[in-house]
């Protein structure tokens, strides 16, 4: 990739020149090189803006993003700065979007009316603003979460429901990513993060999300079944 200035590498990342100009005054960007008057970002500064807005769509504040991004070697090249990416992607959140109701309708395959925007509200699933636009938490759920809001049961009873699927799975997430950090990802760095492995990690990477979810479906879904024959009476 040719040099970039500042305003090409905004354009690249999707960021104002002003914001990367805050980024690299917070020492999350390394200095460019000179060309005369003109400063050129390369791969390194635009793999590093990327793995800044990785680390925001964990919820990381700035502080935090500060200190984790101050750990990586200077000098660390781009091809690092990725896999760090992909390892960090497989537990990142959905990021949120925003809607006005005729897209929600639309996304959502039925027409939601005030009472199930209340519903789904207070599951979690969105947030009505003051200015009437809608802020959805998890896009790939707004199906799921308007059958659950449509279902004939106390908003009590699916609150209730919500929050015990949301503690255990995060619960779930957390050891899930301990495990994977200590197994796979501390050995790697000890070895000295060797170029021959990364290919395999990216890819390692890339599949872990969507077979763990298909993984943890099966598991509950079997669970489930063995709960319903635990409260049929045996005689």
């Amino acid at each position: 990739m040719a040099d970039l200035t500042i305003d090409e590498l905004a354009s690249r990342t999707g960021l104002t020149v002003r914001t990367v100009r805050f980024y690299a005054g917070r020492g999350l960007l390394p200095p460019p090189k000179l060309r005369g008057r003109t400063g050129l970002y390369g791969d390194e500064h635009l793999a590093r803006l990327e793995l800044v807005r990785e680390l925001q769509a964990l919820g990381l504040t700035l502080a935090a993003i500060e200190k984790h991004v101050a750990r990586i070697p200077a000098d660390a090249p781009p091809e690092d700065l990725a896999l760090q990416r992909a390892l960090l992607s497989p537990w990142a959140p959905e990021r949120p979007e925003e809607m006005d109701r005729h897209e929600l309708d639309r996304r959502a395959g039925r027409h939601l009316d005030d009472d199930a925007l209340a519903r789904l509200e207070a599951l979690g699933v969105l947030e009505v603003g003051a200015d009437g636009r809608i802020r959805v938490a998890s896009p790939s759920l707004l199906g799921v979460g308007a059958e659950l809001a449509a279902l004939p049961m106390p908003l009590d009873t699916l609150v209730a429901s919500h929050s015990a699927v949301e503690r255990y799975t995060a619960a779930l997430a957390d050891e899930l990513q301990g495990v994977f950090q200590e197994t796979v990802v501390r050995p790697y760095r000890e070895r000295g993060r060797p170029p021959e492995e990364r290919a395999r990690l990216l890819e390692l990477a890339a599949k872990l999300k969507p077979l763990m979810i298909q993984s943890l479906v099966t598991s509950f879904q079997r669970a489930v079944d063995d709960a319903i024959r635990r409260t049929v009476p045996k005689d």
